[in-house]
């Protein structure tokens, strides 16, 4: 065994526990859960998100597309709330 120190705030470090408690778990008993989906998932076992709820490719891309529509480029012709409609149906 190990041990592992880290800084937290103190705030977070409360409102962390006391979902903890209710779940039944220690800090300790939740890190190590944390640690080991980790190593699990060789990664993270959660996607992160933007503050905009996206992946941070997901953004990328709506910047690229924002850009590239700017300049004119892959843009559709302007529809009538009825295409728009049908297509929103359809997708």
């Amino acid at each position: 065994m190990t041990t592992i120190q880290i800084r937290i705030n103190e705030k977070d470090k409360k409102e962390a526990k006391k979902i903890f408690d209710d779940l039944g778990l220690d800090m300790s008993s939740a890190i190590k859960i944390f640690l080991k989906k980790v190593s699990d998932n060789k990664g993270l076992p959660f996607l992160l998100l933007t503050e905009n709820g996206l992946t941070l490719e997901q953004e990328r891309e709506i910047f690229e597309a924002a850009k590239e529509a700017k300049r004119g480029k892959n843009v559709s012709k302007p529809m009538s709330g009825k295409e728009a409609m049908s297509h929103l149906k359809g997708l």
